[in-house]
């Protein structure tokens, strides 16, 4: 089973998706919009995350996943 795993630092205001093992990620390319793409050695995107994202209740943080296709 696939899993996402998704993670809110409130201290350092990032939001931080994976998609793959973060013990995978090799590198890390920033985009130039605050976002930030982790790869692994063979340079697929395993994760990414959102730099200075606020969120005001994060303990209300929810997430919806919906599959297509």
């Amino acid at each position: 089973m696939e899993q996402v795993k998704v993670f809110y630092d409130r201290a350092g205001n990032t939001l931080t998706v994976w998609f793959g093992e973060p013990a995978e990620g090799f590198v890390a390319e920033e985009t130039g919009e605050e976002v930030v793409l982790i790869k692994d050695r063979n340079g697929r995107v395993i994760g990414f995350e959102r730099l200075n994202l606020t969120i005001p209740a994060p303990e209300q943080l929810r997430v919806t996943f919906e599959a297509v296709g």
